[in-house]
């Protein structure tokens, strides 16, 4: 099932979903315009729909397409911490894309530094990324893993060899105040900038 990378941003872009590597840990994918491959991702997670999904986008105007407005507080806020192993939960009013979120009007998303990475988001759009793991299970650190956990369940597998980082810290921005949510990569770092901005 193994695929060149132009069979990949093809699968992707018409609604399917594989396994690839991210700037963390392996991400189970699939495009955030394709309903079908959302609710296939949950599926294949058998991850309760209410718990939404991270988002990875290639560049700050990507938010544009999901409605998300930034305040010029919160803006230098993700210059500081995008691109980077940073997820942070932004209010949308896109209803397009309420099935990210089925509980509520928020999206956490992604800006990943990652070179071959940032090269598929480019030219797919943005991508849903939950770890590739079944819920409850550990997320598989190399394709082999995840082979075992989703099989013939996924479209194709992207091998980036072993990865053993965490996943993202996720923070929340709410009313100018930043909460973590998950402590995850790059965490000491950012907590030592909150500290500094208090």
């Amino acid at each position: 099932m193994v695929k060149t990378k132009a069979d990949i941003i093809k699968i992707l872009k018409n609604g399917g979903v594989g396994v690839i590597p991210t700037d963390t840990i392996y991400g189970l994918v699939g495009s955030v315009f394709s309903r079908e491959a959302v609710d296939r991702i949950y599926q294949i997670k058998e991850r309760d729909e209410k718990k939404p999904l991270i988002v990875l986008i290639s560049c700050l105007e990507d938010l544009e397409e999901f409605g998300v407005i930034v305040e010029d507080g919160v803006f230098k806020f993700l210059e500081k911490f995008w691109p980077g192993k940073v997820s942070i939960i932004l209010p949308f009013s896109n209803s397009r894309f309420t099935y990210l979120n089925k509980e509520g009007q928020t999206i956490a998303f992604r800006f990943p530094s990652d070179e071959r990475l940032l090269s598929i988001l480019r030219q797919t759009g943005p991508l849903v990324a939950p770890s590739a793991n079944p819920e409850g299970l550990e997320p598989a650190e190399n394709i082999e893993i995840a082979n075992e956990y989703f099989g013939r369940e996924v479209d194709f597998y992207l091998d980036g060899g072993e990865l053993e980082s965490l996943p993202s810290t996720l923070l929340e921005i709410e009313y100018g105040t930043i909460k973590i949510l998950r402590e995850g990569e790059n965490v000491e770092r950012i907590l030592a900038s909150l500290e500094e901005n208090k």
